[in-house]
């Protein structure tokens, strides 16, 4: 009987290391000076910062969703590791977190070295722009649990924050300022919604032209990364959310105590093209659950820093917080 080998069975070591070795210069980019020890340790070693009196240790994590579907029938795989990092570290500087360190996790039916590396170079950008390390991952080849085109991401963020700074929901208070900051694009929630839409029921396809462009650049387009713009105006911000799935209706009350209602001017909202069109096609308040409608991140501000805030960023007023229900009443 002839022996098998584990490439007889779909599993190709070979590639695995090429993989790696492809990928060193890319993710030793992201290195700062707390990283410890360097690639293919068993795990990723990272030093705490000092200059934390009682430091509290944060964690996130998340995927694409199927925006990553569409990414994979177009070939274009440079972007979604942006959003892999994005969804996890936004969510971290809503607890007043910084972020430090990120992980991959890549799974995938047969392992193609070129794309795996283009779809690692995203999750390097995005923690370049997040300034935070990329200090491990795993890569899983697991023939007839994925065909072999298909592949799924999770990504694992961890950062810092000062204990006392942490509950944010309890200095939030009637007369505060709602402050948006523009989201991107779709970012990584309602493609399930999104794709129905343009290639079940319109029949569109991915090259059509859309804005000027190729449909697929805009619904690829990555998420934001908020990091910076919290960095640079942390003293200055009361509370803030990240709005991913829900939208500003389901997000924005996660910071908002009992007794305080978020008063949001649905005109004040400079929604993008994209949710433009599509609200020719899906109801307002679907919509509003669905997606983000061009505000990728809500910061509960007092009135005097808004003036601050607004010439340090490109962020906007959209309403004001009000005595009354723990909710968002759009007006």
């Amino acid at each position: 009987m002839e022996k098998v080998s584990y490439k007889d069975a779909g599993v190709d070591i070979d590639a695995g290391n090429a993989f790696v070795e492809a990928i060193k210069a890319d993710v030793k980019s992201t290195f700062d000076a707390n990283v410890i020890g360097g690639i293919g340790s068993f795990a990723g070693a990272y030093a705490l910062p000092s200059g934390y009196r009682e430091p509290v240790i944060l964690s996130a994590t998340d995927g694409v969703g199927t925006k990553l579907k569409l990414a994979i029938e177009s070939g274009r795989l440079d972007t979604v590791g942006i959003d892999l990092v994005a969804m996890c570290v936004n969510d971290l500087i809503c607890n007043f977190g910084t972020p430090m360190f990120f992980l991959d996790y890549y799974a995938t039916g047969k392992l193609l070295p070129e794309n795996a590396k283009d779809v690692v170079s995203g999750i390097a950008e995005g923690c370049r722009r997040s300034e935070c390390s990329l200090v491990g991952g795993e890569t899983a080849e697991m023939p007839g649990m994925y065909s072999e085109e298909d592949f799924d991401l999770a990504g694992f963020a961890v950062g810092i924050a000062e204990r006392s700074e942490m509950d944010r929901v309890s200095l939030v208070r009637p007369g505060q300022t709602l402050i948006a900051l523009p989201s991107s694009g779709v970012h990584s929630n309602g493609y399930s919604l999104v794709r129905k839409l343009f290639f079940d029921k319109l029949g569109m396809g991915l090259e059509d032209e859309f804005e000027g462009r190729p449909l697929i650049e805009t619904l690829l387009e990555p998420t934001r990364i908020y990091v910076k713009e919290f960095k640079a105006n942390r003293d200055k911000i009361v509370a803030l959310a990240h709005i991913t799935g829900g939208g500003i209706v389901e997000n924005l009350p996660r910071v908002l105590p009992g007794g305080i209602t978020a008063v949001v001017k649905r005109e004040a909202i400079r929604t993008l093209p994209i949710f433009d069109f599509m609200a020719q096609h899906v109801e307002a308040e679907e919509m509003m659950r669905a997606f983000n409608m061009g505000v990728g991140m809500a910061w509960v501000v007092d009135e005097a820093n808004v003036d601050a805030i607004l010439s340090a960023t490109d962020g906007y007023v959209i309403g004001y917080t009000e005595a009354g229900e723990k909710k968002v009443t759009l007006v």
